[in-house]
């Protein structure tokens, strides 16, 4: 047992968490039919609860996962992860359907209309009774995560923000403040209220079917579970007294030293590659990484036009191309900018401290 949560530490890291996530992930929505089948999915269950449970015997973990505050963060690991392989699995079920020629679930059923009152109210009555009996019994048993009132000369450590910032927080390890914190959230929202003017063919909506917009559904799955959801869950359990990341059975020791070495491009390529001092004028000093911002955002929409992205292209016109690219990409910047800063320890394409703009 000992040895199980040893290893479990010592493989525990940031690249290799996210890495590891991302490789489920890829393999879910690629086999989704044998993801969702039974056989594998008790036996995910099992290892699931055969992990939970070992971790219930360790003191640290049970300490943080029994905490008021994380707690509502497991119960959201849990709900999540139900409704996601729910849905995949009506979806594989509607694709079986359909390729046998047979109409989806959705589409056997009765189209029946009934009232609102009392039907709809009374179905919305009961749950609400069920949710305030629950509230009750939550409030009875779970302590209110309150602390001493503030103050101002103690700083908690670690300082975290709500379990629905922790996602922010931690991108703030990885971009300067204006695009973790106002940029990025921006383009979320803006990214959700586009996508009913973005995708507007109504021929594959009203019913769950995956084989039809795999990479709709796909690209949607990838932002919430490893760009959202995984970085709450690192935020809460993993990073601990002076944001360092520790192990899920790890002490959280405040004496723990992490040497970090972060450099920025222009000293990666004009003192250690060309071997000579950077240059004073910024616009020289910065070149190289505002060339490669330029082409990363304005180069790769059109060779994905060209290539992987070609049916998109051609279905949509090019306002609506671009726009849909330009999130994708944004998107896609942040696993970018976090394998950088884990392999390279590289903090920012370009530094131009005069202006205080960082990328």
């Amino acid at each position: 047992m000992e040895a199980f949560k040893h290893f479990i530490d010592s493989v525990s890291s940031p690249v290799t968490i996210f890495t590891f996530a991302t490789i489920l992930f890829f393999l879910f929505v690629t086999f989704p039919r044998i993801a969702t089948s039974k056989p594998v999915s008790l036996a995910i269950l099992f290892m699931v609860l055969a992990f939970f449970g070992i971790g219930l015997t360790d003191k640290h973990f049970r300490g943080i996962v029994t905490t008021p505050d994380n707690v509502p963060i497991v119960g959201l690991i849990v709900v999540f992860g139900y409704f996601t392989w729910y849905s995949m699995r009506k979806a594989v079920l509607n694709d079986i359907r359909m390729e046998k020629g047979e109409p989806t679930v959705e589409q056997t059923e009765t189209n029946e209309k009934v009232l609102v009152f009392p039907y709809l109210i009374f179905i919305e009555f009961v749950v609400a009774l069920a949710y305030g009996a629950g509230l009750v019994l939550w409030s009875i048993f779970l302590k209110a995560p309150l602390e001493e009132p503030a103050n101002p000369t103690v700083s908690p450590n670690p300082s975290k923000a709500p379990w629905y910032f922790l996602g922010l927080q931690e991108m703030l390890v990885y971009f300067d403040p204006w695009i973790a914190g106002v940029l990025l959230p921006t383009l979320i929202i803006i990214g959700l209220c586009a996508i009913p003017y973005i995708d507007k063919d109504p021929s594959d909506s009203g019913f769950y079917s995956f084989k039809k917009r795999r990479w709709v559904i796909t690209t949607y799955l990838f932002g919430f579970w490893i760009l959202w959801i995984l970085l709450i869950v690192m935020g809460t359990f993993m990073r601990g007294p002076n944001w360092n990341f520790f192990g899920p059975f790890e002490t959280w020791d405040v004496h723990k030293v992490v040497p970090l070495l972060n450099v920025n491009l222009s000293e990666l390529i004009w003192i250690k590659g060309l071997g000579i001092g950077l240059p004073k004028l910024w616009f020289v000093r910065e070149f190289p990484g505002i060339v490669l911002v330029f082409a990363y955002l304005f180069v790769t929409p059109v060779v994905l036009a060209k290539t992987v992205l070609k049916s998109a292209f051609k279905k949509l016109d090019p306002v609506r191309f671009g726009i849909l690219a330009m999130l994708i990409l944004m998107m896609v910047a942040l696993p970018i900018k976090m394998y950088l800063r884990w392999a390279f320890n590289l903090k920012y394409l370009v530094a131009i401290p005069e202006f205080f703009f960082n990328i």
